[in-house]
């Protein structure tokens, strides 16, 4: 994985980076690790790139776990979106959806759970100047941004 920051936004220590991550690496992984290092406990993020394999999921609010959905051919990532939050644990916390095409046209989306990045991912990370703290909500099963 290589990075760059961007530079400061304003005075209050926003921090922007491109995070490009290199054919083979697990994303969720690479992103969390990155945000560990950074001391990051705030940011959206946005990603595009491609995928060897991916695993999405779909949260199923009756056994309160995710349906995980096995993606194991070359996708592009169509769109990525998400959040870094400190999680219950003081760690890094990621949460993304993304979309994925297929050789097609078709798409599939859905909860981010690991991808082996193939060629790259560019990702976005726009850091606030406020942390965010997720928690997690028992009566739910998933952990939620808490103002």
């Amino acid at each position: 994985m290589k990075n760059k920051e961007l530079g400061d936004t304003n005075p209050w220590s926003e921090r922007n980076w491109v995070l490009v991550l290199d054919k083979g690496e697990e994303a969720f992984e690479a992103i969390t690790r990155f945000a560990e290092e950074k001391q990051i406990s705030g940011a959206s993020l946005t990603a595009i790139g491609a995928f060897s394999t991916a695993t999405l999921g779909f949260f199923d609010f009756k056994t309160k776990t995710y349906k995980e959905i096995s993606v194991d051919q070359q996708t592009e990532v169509l769109s990525a979106i998400g959040d870094l939050a400190t999680g219950d644990d003081g760690k890094a916390s990621l949460h993304m959806h993304v979309v994925l095409g297929f050789e097609d046209g078709s798409t599939k989306g859905g909860h981010f759970i690991k991808g082996t990045v193939h060629p790259t991912l560019e990702i976005i990370v726009r850091e606030s100047a406020v942390g965010f703290r997720r928690r997690k909500h028992e009566n739910l099963g998933i952990a939620l941004i808490d103002l």
